[in-house]
């Protein structure tokens, strides 16, 4: 198979989470240890460090190996999902994995992975710890997919963990209540493996630092730290996310990193990392902001910095995944902004009619489109210079207009 056909048979012929939803998901880790011990361990041949959390992972992971890079070691780095190509998930360095590696590596397993049904993240993770192990990374930064516990990622034993926060997402998966979600969460904290939680959350506290006592281990709360980092992440929620980064980096034993190298950084996240899609200026006059905020708490906190801003009229271009609970994300939407209801295109995208209908029991008015970029388009098209379009609701939204 060439590199096309190759993502054709992994996307299509396996179950994938992010773009069907409940059916992909496995609450096993059985096929992950199968595929790790046919490649030989690769997790075992690099240092890690472990990232979960509801809202943040993806932004504290790139600042975490932003910050290493910057400290002269050769780090991989782990995310999902993609936005634009496959390969943005699997980096070294920033650069992403080459395609003729996936390639490679998917004819090669071919027969294995067909035979044990491993599901399209399963295989994934298998790719990225076997890159990692290959290229003889000095660490690589894991980015759990979803939940912790049982996620595919955690038969890693990293030099840190780190969940940023919790809040109320995948709850079919992780549990209706912020206890029961921190609980799959805290599955990845492991014997004497120093823990940093990013948020101090007090209804979710005390979940966490049972589980530290039990594993015998240190546990951070980063948010008590009172000094401010600066970051070219220009979202309001980064705040959080800078100092979680910090104090990971000041737990990581064995490792030289410098307080110059983590204020350059932090500044230059994107630079070193690549990382798109996180409050994200696509261009001026009109002002276009993208953002991948897709949850109640992440958006709150994107919606209150759109409305601080300064506009003439606010555009906001909205679509969501069909398991979303709009009734948790519409109450905070401004009633004001001038709506272009989409639906992202994969199958588990919401119609942008049922979600134009919703959103009206809200208040919230306007037009349907048939793709986010017929709606972006007739969005610049009603805008004047001083206004602002706001594009996101979900991940695979901005993923078609970055």
């Amino acid at each position: 198979m060439n590199y096309q056909q190759t993502l054709h048979w992994m996307f299509t012929q396996l179950p994938m989470y992010q773009r069907i939803g409940e059916s992909a998901f496995k609450k096993d880790l059985t096929n992950t240890l199968a595929f790790s011990k046919e490649l030989g361990f690769p997790e075992k041949k690099f240092k890690s460090i472990h990232v979960a959390g509801t809202n943040g992972k993806g932004s504290t992971s790139h600042m975490l190996a932003s910050i290493l890079q910057e400290a002269g070691y050769k780090v991989g780095l782990y995310t999902s999902p993609h936005l634009k190509n496959f390969t943005e998930r699997i980096r070294i360095n920033g650069k992403e994995i080459p395609k003729r590696t996936v390639t490679a590596f998917i004819n090669q397993q071919k027969d294995f992975l067909e035979s044990q049904k491993l599901s399209f993240f399963e295989m994934t993770v298998g790719l990225a710890f076997d890159y990692f192990a290959n290229e003889k990374v000095d660490i690589a930064v894991i980015e759990v997919g979803l939940g912790g516990r049982l996620d595919s990622t955690n038969i890693i034993t990293p030099q840190v963990s780190v969940i940023t926060n919790i809040g109320y997402d995948h709850m079919q998966f992780l549990g209706e209540t912020l206890p029961e979600i921190a609980g799959e969460k805290a599955g990845i904290i492991k014997q004497h493996i120093p823990i940093i939680i990013g948020e101090f959350q007090s209804e979710v506290a005390y979940v966490f630092q049972n589980k530290a006592t039990e594993k015998n281990t240190s546990i951070t709360f980063a948010s008590r730290d009172t000094a401010d980092y600066r970051t070219d992440l220009l979202g309001d929620y980064q705040k959080s996310n800078t100092k979680t980064a910090v104090a990971v980096i000041k737990k990581l034993p064995g490792f030289l990193v410098s307080d110059e190298n983590i204020k350059v950084g932090l500044q230059n996240v994107v630079k070193n990392t690549s990382l798109k899609g996180r409050w994200q200026v696509l261009r001026e006059n009109p002002t276009v902001i993208c953002d991948t905020a897709h949850n109640k708490e992440g958006l709150q906190i994107a919606i209150n910095q759109l409305k601080n801003q300064k506009f003439e009229q606010l555009h906001i271009v909205l679509g969501v995944v069909s398991d979303k609970k709009v009734a948790d994300i519409f109450p905070f939407f401004p009633k004001a902004a001038h709506y272009y209801f989409c639906k992202p295109n994969i199958p588990r995208g919401l119609s942008e009619v049922v979600l134009q209908q919703q959103a009206a029991t809200f208040g919230l008015q306007g037009n349907t489109f048939s793709s986010v970029k017929k709606a972006l388009n007739a969005a610049l098209k009603s805008a004047n210079q001083q206004d602002i379009i706001y594009v996101g609701g979900s991940t695979f939204v901005v993923a078609e207009v970055v």
